[in-house]
């Protein structure tokens, strides 16, 4: 076991240097198909369980396995941070609670908008082709990859340092892979990229959704959430992947209230439910429940693919080890572009995503961060919010979509559970999550 240090970080500008020491593919050492099917790189085999286990954190071999994953992350995260493959050191960002109610998270990330890769597609449609002259992760050097992430052949979860090809009867020019996010917003930050040699433009589907699903199960941990940001909803890089890190405390979005709208029609019935969030600056649903895994997530999708064939941008935020999604729709892009957003808010330089709308907002000017108030980051969020009316029209068709009835249950839920976990878990103050952390090679 290896005690994680925080080390100084540069720069790194090896993506755009030849290795010397590879002699196969491009020389780069890429994620494309000149290198990746050669690769050498560790696999994490996921046990493809369809049901949701109530067990995890008290199971023992859940808790072994929850924390193998766990270290192996933060150990392969820390490794890199060491080789200075990120842009900056996140780890002396400046992280604080805004006083008042609902608990926002401020960071302070100056330059990182500077030296955040920009951009390079429009921002008014959901749904757009796949560029391979446009960045795409495809052009990422190896070492930023930590595994490839895959299900297993059985009923277990595997770790292979350095598997033979193929493992888990998986090919590997269709690889899904866990990567560092070389501009993270925090500690541990990753981004899963599914299938990353078939290329597939920014959109939910069946599978990859699944995919992100098992990998928050399998972390098991209260502190890494899950993010999707949809194309006009922030995304920055249109190559599908989802992101995710940990943060030591409760995210506001998690702690707000919700009512009961939806649950599955008919005889057709899997267990889902959907609430509405209530006294939250974004209208959005949160999905939970399930007889299976499979039962959340093809309700998540199938309001998904709605949202993404009508031109609504959204967010998703998985959180609870995979046992609730919430699904923002949002248009903080339609405004600016109408030039409906105030200049104060824009002069901020926040683009409001998944991370910022959960409650985690990260600022990019010193006197934001020390001027921050409840009031100023309710009212950035507001902007992102659709208006009632419009929010109410969206929810009618994806509920639909989702095959799911709209009821008038009426009962308000603080989601006592989550709470509960929380109480337990979050320390007094925020930090950097640090762990004793094992390094494989």
């Amino acid at each position: 076991m290896l005690t994680i240090k925080k080390v100084p970080t540069v720069v790194s500008n090896y993506q755009e240097e030849i290795s010397e020491t590879n002699l196969e593919g491009c020389g780069k050492n890429c994620l494309g198909k000149c290198c990746l099917p050669a690769s050498k790189l560790p696999l994490y085999a996921f046990k493809k369980d369809e049901l949701h286990s109530t067990e995890n954190g008290t199971d023992e071999s859940c808790q072994e396995q929850s924390c193998f994953l766990h270290n192996l992350l933060l150990g392969q995260w820390e490794d890199r941070m060491s080789r200075g493959l990120f842009r900056y050191d996140v780890t002396t960002c400046e992280t604080k609670v805004i006083p008042g109610q609902y608990g926002f998270i401020a960071q302070l990330n100056e330059g990182r908008h500077l030296k955040k890769r920009p951009t390079e597609f429009r921002v008014d449609s959901v749904l757009q082709d796949f560029d391979e002259n446009k960045f795409n992760f495809t052009k990422v050097g190896q070492e930023e990859v930590l595994f490839r992430f895959e299900p297993s052949n059985d009923h277990e979860s595997h770790f292979f340092p350095s598997p033979p090809p193929p493992i888990a009867s998986h090919n590997s020019c269709s690889s899904n892979v866990l990567a560092i996010n070389v501009s993270p917003i925090e500690y541990g930050h990753v981004l899963l990229i599914p299938r990353v040699l078939d290329c597939i433009p920014q959109r939910i589907d069946h599978e990859t959704f699944l995919l992100a699903l098992h990998l928050a199960k399998e972390a098991a941990n209260p502190f890494f959430r899950v993010g999707y940001n949809s194309l006009g909803a922030f995304a920055t890089i249109n190559h599908l992947h989802f992101q995710a890190y940990y943060l030591e405390i409760q995210f506001p979005i998690e702690k707000a209230s919700t009512r009961p709208v939806a649950a599955m029609e008919g005889m057709h019935v899997n267990g889902v439910t959907v609430s509405q969030l209530l006294n939250y600056p974004v209208r959005g649903l949160v999905f939970e429940g399930g007889n299976t895994i499979q039962d959340l997530s093809c309700s998540v999708v199938n309001s998904c693919i709605w949202l993404q064939d009508n031109n609504v941008p959204f967010n998703l935020l998985i959180v609870d080890r995979g046992r609730r999604i919430f699904l923002l729709p949002q248009c903080y892009a339609q405004k600016q572009a109408l030039g409906e957003v105030s200049q104060e808010l824009l002069d901020t330089q926040v683009n409001p995503a998944v991370w910022e709308i959960s409650g985690h907002i990260v600022l990019k000017r010193k006197n934001d961060f020390e001027d921050a108030s409840e009031e100023k980051a309710w009212r950035l969020l507001a902007e992102v919010s659709l208006s009632e009316e419009r929010f109410r029209e969206v929810k009618s068709c994806i509920m639909e979509a989702a095959g799911l009835e709209e009821t008038d249950i009426g009962l308000i839920s603080k989601n006592p559970e989550a709470e509960s976990i929380y109480d337990q878990l979050s320390p007094k103050s925020i930090k950097h999550l640090q762990q004793d952390c094992m390094v494989i090679h």
